[in-house]
């Protein structure tokens, strides 16, 4: 049997970290190995537990969760980080995701899917697609300004070509199949150039990838 995914829960409201330990619990592949009620709790529970994800809420008292989330992901071997959100009301998600979040859950998301995101995302894949981060996007914030279109357009600039491709794929919510066919090229291709446009570009995960494509007005129209 392989090890089960553990999970951090951080908010502020104890009868959501009820809720969300008695539906993660429920899972036989998942153990909640911590609970934190502010961020600045965070990174001494990552380390004392070794979570592989945590569920991060954004507003709380002391230290709100876009703090934390940017403080985690500056360590090495940090867990990924997926945000608590009610949607419209948190200016801050987009913040968090550029910070290397690996995507948001919605607090009123059914319990399977849930669960099925943190799977997803212990996996290694980001819980939204970026065709749903850019609906963020529009909903959150205005287009950048000029410098950071500029700033952007630099950076996908350190690409090669077909590497700007499939980053435009990603920024469009393709799958790595998806990515392989309309490019002509295998999976593992793909994948090796998702893995090179990470490296190159100092980012995290593919919803990186959008958000900088975003950036730079290259996101084309939703699939």
């Amino acid at each position: 049997m392989t090890s089960p995914i553990r999970v951090l829960l951080v908010d502020d409201d104890p009868l959501v970290r009820a809720g969300l330990t008695m539906m993660l619990g429920g899972a036989p592949d998942m153990a909640v190995v911590g609970e934190a009620g502010d961020g600045s709790q965070v990174i001494p529970l990552v380390e004392r537990h070794a979570p592989d994800v945590v569920l991060m809420d954004i507003r709380m008292p002391e230290m709100d969760g876009l703090a934390a989330t940017e403080a985690l992901r500056r360590r090495e071997r940090a867990p990924e980080v997926v945000v608590l959100t009610t949607f419209g009301a948190d200016e801050y998600v987009l913040r968090a995701l550029r910070a290397g979040a690996a995507g948001f859950v919605l607090k009123d998301t059914p319990p399977a899917e849930i669960v099925a995101a943190v799977r997803r995302v212990a996996a290694g894949d980001p819980v939204l697609s970026a065709s749903v981060t850019r609906r963020l996007i529009a909903h959150v914030t205005e287009p950048g300004p000029g410098t950071r279109r500029a700033r952007a357009l630099a950076r996908l600039g350190e690409l090669n070509e077909r590497e700007r491709e499939v980053a435009a794929a990603v920024a469009q919510g393709a799958s790595n199949a998806e990515i392989a066919a309309e490019l002509y090229l295998s999976v593992p291709t793909v994948k090796t150039h998702v893995s090179r446009i990470l490296t190159k570009l100092d980012l995290n995960n593919r919803v990186q990838i959008a958000l900088l494509v975003h950036d730079a007005g290259l996101a084309g129209d939703d699939r």
